[in-house]
């Protein structure tokens, strides 16, 4: 009884330890965000005001509306979904198939060119910059969205094809075959038995793409000209740029585009941590 009554100690000892540095950590990483928000509700003397304050005395809700009107906010909006929509699109159907063809189909050099695509994974960005504009230039696709979008559509990220292969390694094959005695294709057993039974992989990728997409800045800087058809990535740094004295509304202005996949995330947050624990299970 002495020796179950020290372990139960033990183990709430852990458990408690565990739990305060859990709660430091977030405090930590919390800090950032209050300060944003803190300051987005402020004047800029407030915001440097020492000693620090952190309730705004009186809070100025109408930085808000001065911001998203400083800058063609939602013209930026539309345009950034205009992107976000067709890459989506291209990932959630392409990588899949690709995921597919590598997991669960038999063919003649399929490994050797899954590990021609994981090595991608080691180039830097940096390295394919310049050739890859000078491809979309010689194309005549500069200053549209096609440079952002139709990479997406064939197969999007390595990364993403790597992650869902491994997902769909982790079925049970015995799907596959029993679908192929029934007179099923493989299209069909993509679609309508592993697809369903990957929600928490395709919704991570999905996750993904939207934070990817979302958060681009190189992209439409390198691939537009035209200051309308700017992504709110790019008008946020204009809008840096252009208000930089003004902390109050540039904190204003990254609030409200902080709120989208803060959302995003919390919704698809238990699917998400779903897809990452078992695209490495087998």
């Amino acid at each position: 009884m002495a020796s179950l009554g020290g372990r139960r100690t033990t183990f709430l000892t852990g458990k408690t330890v565990t739990f305060i540095v859990l709660v430091l950590g977030s405090v930590i990483y919390l800090m950032p965000f209050l300060w944003l928000v803190r300051s987005s509700l402020m004047s800029t003397g407030q915001i440097f005001r020492m000693p620090l304050e952190w309730i705004p005395k009186p809070f100025r809700w109408q930085n808000y509306p001065q911001a998203l009107t400083a800058m063609p906010f939602f013209r930026y909006l539309f345009n950034t979904l205009i992107v976000l929509v067709f890459v989506e699109a291209g990932t959630l159907l392409t990588a899949p198939m690709a995921a597919f063809a590598f997991s669960r189909l038999r063919w003649r050099g399929r490994d050797l060119l899954f590990f021609i695509i994981l090595t991608s994974l080691m180039i830097p960005y940096a390295v394919t910059l310049i050739p890859t504009f000078i491809l979309w230039k010689s194309l005549g696709f500069v200053n549209t969205y096609l440079p952002l979008t139709v990479p997406a559509w064939f197969g999007g990220s390595a990364y993403y094809i790597f992650m869902l292969r491994q997902f769909f390694a982790g079925l049970p094959i015995e799907l596959d075959e029993a679908a192929y005695l029934d007179g099923a294709t493989p299209w069909q057993v993509l679609w309508k038995i592993v697809v369903p039974l990957s929600k928490p992989a395709l919704i991570t990728v999905a996750v993904f793409t939207f934070l990817g997409v979302w958060g681009d800045l190189m992209g439409p800087i390198i691939y537009l000209n035209d200051a309308k058809k700017y992504t709110l990535a790019v008008g946020l740094t204009i809008f840096r740029g252009a208000y930089s004295t003004k902390w109050n509304l540039l904190m204003a202005a990254s609030s409200v585009i902080m709120i989208p996949p803060i959302v995003i995330y919390f919704i698809g947050q238990n699917y998400f941590q779903r897809g990452i624990v078992m695209t490495g299970m087998k």
